[in-house]
């Protein structure tokens, strides 16, 4: 089962209005890309692929939860401004924190690839 669909079942299990939208566990630092293994490298970069996936469906069920407060009638448009700001700034610290981990990781690789062209 794919976490999007993880995602989904909670979210409508939990009911639309309580749905909980839990933040995914970022992957340890990358490997030292002076030192490592392929698999250490293959393994890794797996891991970072996963956290985007796992972001994205953060920030789907964000997207989620927002509509259904949107379509619930129960908050004012002044609280449902305030909630749009919030989910907004969610998605983007989201969003950001998978390109640094990226970075890190696209950084290791580039020390890994240049140390292997020197062996």
């Amino acid at each position: 089962m794919t976490r999007m669909m993880l995602a989904l079942i909670v979210f409508f299990a939990a009911g639309a209005a309580q749905a909980t939208c839990i933040y995914p566990r970022a992957p340890e630092r990358a490997p030292d890309g002076k030192s490592a293994t392929f698999e250490e490298m293959a393994a890794a970069q797996k891991a970072v692929q996963q956290f985007n996936e796992d972001i994205n469906a953060y920030n789907a069920c964000l997207d989620l939860e927002m509509s259904s407060l949107e379509k619930s009638g129960s908050y004012d448009e002044n609280r449902l401004t305030e909630l749009r700001a919030m989910q907004a700034k969610k998605n983007n610290a989201a969003v950001d924190e998978v390109q640094a981990i990226a970075d890190q990781f696209n950084e290791q690789l580039r020390i890994f690839k240049t140390r292997d062209k020197q062996d």
